[in-house]
């Protein structure tokens, strides 16, 4: 296990469709959090005049800030493209902007790759040196821990698991809440109150939507082979609902001794967003970990 796993305090900011979260990250312990709504306008200085001001309430002499955010990113010059449900926000030079703001340094990344390095560094995912998380939510994609780092691809486009083809569409459309609006019309929300309440069709849907999270499953387990994949993202919540369906279609993958060897949990981690997005910071500057 790892332990005192961020040694300063850092700054990790979860960048979100409607809401903004802005937490102290020490050790690893999340201190402080300040959870808001994105201001009306949701323009570039509108919310870089939020964060900041945010950033100021829960600061303690951090140096280090990490940013996670739902779209396409340049890592490398910290340039956020086509943010989900932001209008405006087509290209966003994020990095250079907050860094002349608030005078740190800033590292960001895709929320999925967030999720994973902050399973990895806080959550299930500690201790192991190969590891998958995939959020199942209004999209379906996935970050990914190779031998103890946290692997990007060349464009930060590796883990995008959903876009893969399957059966007259995406991964996508089959394995996150697309699923349920897509096939029945309705939202995932309305159906799970209906399962719970007992619904039969509705929970002969969920057992559907399980045996295709299993065949998304299965093609991470034939790529990448790791110790642990661990599933986050709203509708993974609802998994005591689809575990019979994800068990059942995932007992035809070709190599059952594997699954024996590989621990598939769904996330607990509170506020993982941003303990995700503080570990960026240790990421980049190669903290040094302690086993």
């Amino acid at each position: 296990m790892t332990e005192n796993i961020l040694k300063q305090p850092v700054i990790g900011i979860d960048l979100g469709a409607t809401n903004l979260r802005v937490g102290l990250v020490r050790g690893d312990k999340l201190e402080q959090l300040e959870t808001c709504k994105l201001p009306e306008d949701k323009s570039v200085m509108s919310i870089l005049n939020k964060m900041d001001e945010m950033i100021r309430s829960v600061d303690d002499g951090a140096e280090l800030i990490g940013i996670g955010v739902p779209s396409v990113v340049d890592s490398e010059e910290g340039i956020v493209y086509d943010v989900q449900n932001i209008p405006g926000w087509e290209k966003v030079h994020l990095k250079d902007l907050l860094e002349e703001k608030t005078g740190k340094s800033v590292f960001l990344n895709n929320d999925a790759n967030c999720f994973a390095l902050g399973e990895w560094t806080f959550g299930n995912g500690r201790g192991k040196k190969n590891m998958i998380g995939l959020i199942i939510g209004t999209g379906f994609a996935g970050g990914i821990i190779l031998d103890g780092k946290l692997y990007e691809g060349r464009n930060c486009g590796a883990g995008e698991f959903g876009m893969i083809p399957y059966k007259q569409s995406i991964l996508e459309h089959y394995c996150s809440g697309q699923f349920f609006s897509r096939l029945v019309g309705i939202k995932g929300e309305e159906i799970y109150k209906k399962a719970i309440n007992g619904d039969q069709a509705s929970k002969k849907l969920f057992h559907k939507f399980g045996g295709h999270v299993a065949e998304a499953v299965k093609m991470v387990l034939y790529t990448y082979d790791p110790e642990s994949i661990i599933l986050g993202g709203s509708v993974s919540q609802t998994y005591p609902l689809f575990e019979r369906g994800f068990e059942q279609e995932l007992k035809s993958f070709g190599f059952p001794h594997s699954l024996t060897n590989v621990e598939i949990t769904v996330s607990k981690t509170k506020h993982i967003a941003v303990l995700g997005a503080a570990a960026l910071c240790a990421n980049h500057i190669n903290v040094k970990y302690t086993e």
